[in-house]
């Protein structure tokens, strides 16, 4: 399987707490983190919780 590049492009101060714990969940604890996971259905359902806060790219 592929890779996904997840970085952090907005803050999470003043999203709901599950938002926040999504963000925390991925590994990503400020803004300009970057972080690689794998491509799984558990990763891109919490990739699609906070997509308004981080960019995706996938990797090989």
């Amino acid at each position: 399987m592929g890779q996904l590049k997840v970085q952090q492009k907005k803050s999470g101060i003043g999203c709901k707490q599950n938002q926040r714990d999504t963000l925390r969940s991925l590994g990503l604890k400020r803004i300009g983190d970057v972080v690689v996971k794998e491509d799984r259905p558990e990763i891109r359902g919490m990739v699609q919780t906070v997509r308004h806060l981080v960019t995706v790219e996938e990797v090989d």
